[in-house]
C-alpha cells in the first residue's frame, strides 16, 4: 500500500512536472516569437530608412534644380572683353582656366597677380573663371582689374557637378563616413565638395562652352605661387613641338583614395584593346609585378591639349571610371586618372616636364641652375620637390 501511494505520488510528480515543462516550453516559444518580430520589425524600419536615403539622394534637392533654371544669361555666361586686346593676336587659342568659388577671390587674386608679373602681362592670354554657384559683381569686377587678357566667367552645369544617378548614395555617404581623418579632405563635407570638383576635373572642364575657341589650356588653382619669371611662353612651346600634355611636379598618391583604380584601368584597357600605344609609358607608373606604384601629375599645375581630353579614347575611358563609381565610393582624383590616361595615350616625347618656379601648399618645383635663380626667382631651389623621395619626377626624366 505505501508503495501504491509511492507510485501515485510519483505520477502526480510526473504530471505535474510534465505540465510545468510544458508551459515554459511554451513561454520560451512565445518569447522567442515576439523577438524575432521585433528583429523584423526593426530590419522593416532599417530597410525603410535606407529606401528613404536613396530616394532623397536619387535627385538633387528641389531648391537647387529650381535655381539652375531661375539665372539670368549674364550668371551663366558671361565675357567681359578689353578693348586694348580688341586687335591682339595671340599665337596660340589657349587659356588659364580656374575652377573657383566667390570666397576665394582674394586668394585668386595674389595668384593671379603673380602669374601676370611673371608671364601674361607680356602676352595677355584670356582666363576662363569656372564656378558651381554664380560669380558675385564683386568678383568679376576684381579678377577684370587684376588681369591683362579677356575674363570669361562660366556657370557649372548642375548635371556636370552632381553625383551621377547609378552611384549607390548609401555606399557614397558611408564612404565619406569611412573616410575620415585617413586623408586630406576626408571629413563628410570637404570629401563631398573635392569628390564633384575632381570628377569635374577629370571629365566635364573641356565640355564647357567657354573653352569651345580654345585649343590649349593652363590650370591654375587659388592660392598657389608663381616663383619666378617665366621668360618664354609655354603654349607656343607645347604647340611648336607637337607637345600634349605638361607638367611641373609629381608624386605619389594615398593608396587608401585609388584602392581600385589600377583594377578598373586594367579592365578598361581589356575592353578597349584598340586604344593601345605601343610606345606608351605605363612602366613609369607601374611596379616591377604589374601593380600600380601610385606616381602621378600633380593636376593642380597643367598645361594639356583640350583636344587630348576631348578625343575618343579619353572619353571612353572617363566614361568607364564614371560608371565605376570610384570617384565617390573611393574618391579618385583628377590627377592619378590624368596621369593613366597619359601614360596609356602618349608617348614619352609627346609630354613635358616644365621647370618653372611653382608653389602648391605643401610642395614647390624651384629651378636648380644658380644663375637663372638668383636673377628670376625667390624659391628655395633646395626644397624642390624634385629632391623629396616621393617625388616621380627623376624616374619620368630617366625613362
Amino acid at each position: 500500500m505505501i508503495r501504491s501511494l509511492w507510485a501515485k505520488r510519483g505520477e502526480n510528480t510526473s504530471s505535474s512536472n510534465g505540465s510545468s515543462a510544458g508551459l515554459l516550453h511554451r513561454d520560451r516559444h512565445h518569447h522567442d516569437g515576439m523577438q524575432s518580430q521585433k528583429h523584423l520589425v526593426k530590419l522593416i524600419l532599417l530597410l525603410a530608412a535606407l529606401a528613404a536615403a536613396v530616394l532623397y539622394l536619387a535627385k538633387p534637392p528641389p531648391i537647387e534644380r529650381a535655381l539652375m533654371l531661375a539665372y539670368s544669361p549674364s550668371q551663366i555666361r558671361e565675357s567681359r572683353l578689353k578693348p586694348a586686346n580688341a586687335e591682339l593676336k595671340l599665337p596660340v587659342r589657349a587659356a588659364f582656366v580656374i575652377l573657383v568659388r566667390n570666397s576665394e577671390l582674394h586668394e585668386l587674386r595674389a595668384t593671379v597677380r603673380q602669374l601676370e608679373d611673371q608671364f601674361n602681362s607680356r602676352h595677355r592670354y584670356p582666363y576662363v573663371f569656372l564656378n558651381n554657384e554664380p560669380f558675385t559683381d564683386e568678383f568679376k569686377q576684381a579678377m577684370e582689374w587684376a588681369t591683362s587678357g579677356d575674363c570669361h566667367f562660366g556657370l557649372i552645369p548642375y548635371e556636370h557637378w552632381s553625383m551621377p544617378p547609378w552611384v549607390d548614395r548609401v555606399r557614397a555617404k558611408w564612404a565619406m563616413a569611412m573616410m575620415g581623418s585617413q586623408v586630406p579632405y576626408g571629413d563628410s563635407e570637404s570629401y563631398r565638395k573635392m569628390c564633384r570638383q575632381v570628377q569635374y576635373e577629370s571629365g566635364f572642364f573641356f565640355q564647357h562652352p567657354l573653352l569651345d575657341d580654345f585649343d590649349y589650356y593652363w590650370r591654375v588653382e587659388p592660392g598657389v605661387e608663381f616663383s619666378c619669371l617665366i621668360p618664354y611662353d609655354p603654349f607656343k612651346f607645347m604647340a611648336d613641338n607637337n607637345k600634349v600634355y605638361g607638367f611641373t611636379i609629381s608624386l605619389r598618391e594615398f593608396p587608401v583614395t585609388v584602392r581600385t583604380l589600377w583594377k578598373t584601368t586594367n579592365a578598361f584597357r581589356a575592353a578597349y584593346p584598340e586604344y593601345a600605344v605601343p610606345n606608351n609609358t605605363l612602366q613609369w607608373l607601374t611596379t616591377p609585378n604589374g601593380g600600380y606604384n601610385m606616381c602621378h601629375f600633380w593636376s593642380n599645375f597643367e598645361i594639356a591639349s583640350l583636344s587630348f581630353f576631348r578625343s575618343p579614347q579619353y572619353m571612353a575611358y572617363f566614361d568607364f571610371l564614371d560608371r565605376a563609381g570610384g570617384f565617390f565610393l573611393e574618391r579618385w582624383g583628377d590627377a592619378p586618372v590624368h596621369s593613366l590616361a597619359v601614360a596609356m595615350f602618349l608617348n614619352k616625347s609627346q609630354v613635358h616636364y616644365f621647370d618653372i618656379g611653382y608653389y602648391h601648399n605643401p610642395f614647390q618645383n624651384c629651378p636648380t641652375d644658380p644663375q637663372f635663380n638668383a636673377e628670376n626667382c625667390f624659391c628655395n631651389p633646395n626644397r624642390s620637390m624634385i629632391f623629396n623621395d616621393d617625388s616621380c619626377t627623376n624616374a619620368w626624366l630617366d625613362l
